[in-house]
């Protein structure tokens, strides 16, 4: 699994073979089960996690029991609570595999001690956070200024393998829509393609 790890990171940037080495000697593999929580409100995120395989997913439950998925993470991304993880008091969202996941993990203490000893590692992450910074905002343009129609189309086209492995009713708890308004939706774009079939 960690091969997986170092084939992403080295593409990302250059590591010497001992940096390696030490990203390897402090890093924990963890699998995980289809539904297994990886973390769930209430604990404290300790672990920074890359996903070699499988897909995890970030939500919060409303007291009605309604979910609000504010991340999913496929293969060859990363994933925390950011909160939780920076001041380490109790989440308030949760962290589950939608498919049986495989990770490779680090201590909070332990990715700090590789970023203080690995120039390279250091600015990768920080290129990261900016990255996350700019598609956090995108992401909140798109919630407030767009329909439901362009929220859906963007998805497809921004996350197609996701949205391929995913159920419907996930779809629109990402975008913040009912499933009614989805299914709809969805029923008004093949409707042109039948149509077009007729002639």
């Amino acid at each position: 699994m960690f091969e997986v790890f170092e084939t992403y990171i080295t593409t990302e940037a250059h590591f010497t073979r001992e940096e390696l080495k030490h990203m390897r000697s402090l890093s924990v593999i963890k699998k995980l089960r289809r539904k297994q929580f990886l973390l769930q409100e209430g604990e404290i995120c300790r672990h920074k996690v890359f996903v070699t395989k499988g897909l995890l997913r970030t939500y919060r439950l409303k007291d009605d029991g309604t979910e609000y998925i504010i991340r999913f993470a496929p293969e060859n991304t990363w994933t925390l609570e950011h909160e939780s993880f920076n001041t380490q008091k109790p989440t308030r969202y949760n962290i589950d595999a939608l498919e049986d996941t495989e990770l490779v993990t680090w201590t909070r203490e332990n990715f700090d001690e590789l970023l203080n000893s690995i120039p390279a590692l250091r600015s990768f992450s920080e290129k990261l956070k900016t990255n996350t910074l700019s598609a956090s905002q995108e992401r909140i343009l798109m919630n407030i200024s767009y329909t439901s129609e362009e929220k859906y189309q963007d998805f497809i086209d921004s996350y197609p393998d996701i949205f391929r492995r995913i159920p419907l009713h996930m779809v629109a708890s990402y975008l913040g829509v009912s499933r009614e308004t989805l299914s709809r939706i969805r029923h008004a774009q093949q409707k042109p393609q039948k149509n077009n079939g007729i002639g």
